[in-house]
């Protein structure tokens, strides 16, 4: 079985893509330069712009809810 080794600065580099695709995406979403559903493309720009970016950090981070919603002082136990 090969044993696969995690390489740090690559997945520091797209969690930093998915944030970034995510900012930009609720960005283009919250001044209406790309509406959230449309008779062509039905709810796909919603998809593509909020929820596939989402999905992504939480596959790169599972742990991100979970240390998001917690308070400060219990976050340790996480």
């Amino acid at each position: 079985m090969r044993i696969t080794t995690i390489d740090h600065r690559r997945h520091e580099r797209l969690l930093a893509i998915a944030l970034l695709w995510l900012v930009i995406g609720a960005a283009l979403l919250a001044t209406t330069l790309v509406p959230a559903h449309t008779t062509l493309l039905g709810w796909a720009p919603l998809v593509w712009l909020l929820a596939a970016p989402l999905a992504l950090l939480l596959i790169l981070e599972p742990g991100l809810p979970c240390a998001l919603l917690m308070p400060r002082r219990t976050r340790r136990r996480c």
